[in-house]
């Protein structure tokens, strides 16, 4: 079954929900206001919407945090974005699977994920697979910290990091996890023509199923005694090598 957070970027509090609406170059399917809201911006929200025939439902504000995943800062209301090229991974290796792909595995800080998916996007990655559990969820944060490509990012989606490596492993990819002390440098190593590089937190790494899965280990050579990089930068250093990679074809 295709979870609605499959196909849309779900944005919440009534100052992103007004955006969303008068970005013309993006798609609302629905809005969503809690029972009894009232002021000003829910007055323009409806009115945003109505301009651009897109429909507003109501639930009960219970509802709302549930289905924004945010009790805190949903203010009465959500929009679903459509995400054009979000789709299940399932379908992505069932089809036109892209040759390389980046995991989110445990990364929870919106800021990170939103970088690595503008980050992505811009080195032209072919899918970004980020897991309904244990990652961030796509929200406004992450929004914002992708200055907005989150809505046009290849995001493919399914549980778990877990499921996802074990998916990719049956279905012929090679997996690459980044590692400090490994010995090929992710500059000079040689990598499988299809293959998946899997991110990790700064805290605990990888989880240990995937770690089990893991083919192959790539470092990023380090100077002046720094140990690591942030997760988002050791994901641009690696996302344009494979750039540069395809490039010297």
């Amino acid at each position: 079954m295709v979870s609605p957070k499959d196909r849309f970027v779900t944005v919440y509090g009534r100052k992103p929900v007004l955006e969303v609406l008068a970005d013309r170059s993006l798609t609302v399917d629905k809005v969503v206001l809690a029972e009894g809201s009232r002021g000003q911006a829910v007055s323009e929200i409806r009115r945003a919407a109505k301009a651009r025939g897109v429909p507003v439902n109501t639930a009960s504000a219970h509802r709302v945090k549930v289905l924004a995943g945010n009790g805190k800062q949903d203010q009465g209301v959500l929009a679903d974005v459509v995400a054009p090229r979000m789709r299940p991974l399932a379908d992505a290796l069932a089809s036109d699977a892209p040759r390389r792909m980046l995991l989110l595995d445990g990364i929870t800080t919106p800021a990170n994920v939103g970088m690595i998916l503008r980050t992505a996007t811009a080195a032209g990655i072919g899918g970004v697979i980020v897991p309904r559990k244990g990652v961030a969820s796509i929200d406004p944060l992450v929004v914002k910290a992708s200055a907005g490509v989150a809505f046009r990012a290849p995001v493919l989606r399914c549980a778990t990091a877990a499921e996802a490596a074990q998916a990719a492993v049956s279905a012929g990819y090679a997996l690459y996890a980044l590692a400090a002390d490994a010995p090929h440098s992710v500059f000079t190593a040689p990598l499988e023509d299809r293959a998946v590089f899997v991110l990790g937190s700064e805290s605990a790494g990888i989880g240990q199923a995937v770690r089990e899965l893991v083919t192959g280990q790539l470092s990023i050579p380090m100077r002046g005694g720094v140990e690591s990089l942030n997760v988002s930068a050791a994901a641009a250093v690696l996302c344009f090598e494979l750039l540069r990679r395809e490039q010297s074809r």
